[in-house]
Parts: C-alpha cells; sequence; structure tokens
C-alpha cells in the first residue's frame, strides 16, 4: 500500500469549534478527525476525497479521513487539534505543559479502518 511522509500541523478550525460544546456527536468526529492534505499528496496515494487514511508517527497513529485542502503545499498534512491529533503528537511538554503541535515527522497511508470514536480513542488508553 503507497504511503507519503509528511510534516503534520495541527490547530483549530472554526468547523471543529462549532461542535466543542458536544464533542461525542457525529458533527465534532466529521469536524476534527480529518487530515487535509493537497490534492497532489491525494492523488500520489491513489485515494479519495472523503476517503480513510492512517496517520502515524514515531508517538503513535490513528486513521482520519482524508479532506482535500490545496491550501496545504504538497507534503503538508494539518489535523485538528483534538484527541485524533493527540494520538500521533509528541506527549512531551518539555514542562510548559503544552505539546509540540507543529512540524512533525509523518507518514500517511490509506485505510480500510473505520475512523475511532472518542469513546474508543479514551478506552484503548486506558
Amino acid at each position: 500500500m503507497k504511503k507519503i511522509d509528511v510534516k503534520l500541523i495541527t490547530g483549530r478550525l472554526v468547523e471543529q469549534g462549532i461542535h466543542l460544546e458536544n464533542k461525542m456527536s457525529d458533527e465534532y468526529l466529521k469536524a476534527a478527525a480529518v487530515c487535509e492534505l493537497n490534492e497532489r499528496d491525494v492523488a500520489e496515494l491513489g485515494i479519495r476525497d472523503e476517503g480513510n487514511v492512517r496517520v502515524k508517527s514515531r508517538f503513535g497513529e490513528v486513521v482520519v479521513m482524508a479532506k482535500v485542502n490545496n491550501e496545504n503545499p504538497a507534503g503538508i498534512a494539518f489535523i485538528p487539534m483534538g484527541p485524533w491529533a493527540n494520538r500521533v503528537i509528541d506527549p512531551d511538554t518539555g514542562g510548559c505543559g503544552m505539546p509540540h503541535y507543529k512540524g512533525m515527522d509523518a507518514e500517511v497511508g490509506l485505510s480500510y479502518e473505520s475512523i475511532p470514536t472518542i469513546k474508543e480513542l479514551m478506552e484503548d488508553v486506558k
């Protein structure tokens, strides 16, 4: 299966913020369990927009939905801050209490697995 190396960044999205009060909802999952990629990266992976991908870093991995965003340069993947991004970011806060959310090396590839719910993510880390 084809995989690409990317620099992973995270941040907040308006759509995600709209649903912050109901993080267990399908709407929050659809807004936050995504990986935005340039259309060239999506084409290189041989996937379609809104297909599932596995994002893997040295800190962990997670399945999310790929979304085309041509505002991202090729080689940059964006996952909104939240439970799904937390699976792949460095947990070391360097003493400041805030993890590093920008510029992590990661790998993205097609996945046939379903996107985990927040409940499933939390059960997995018990």
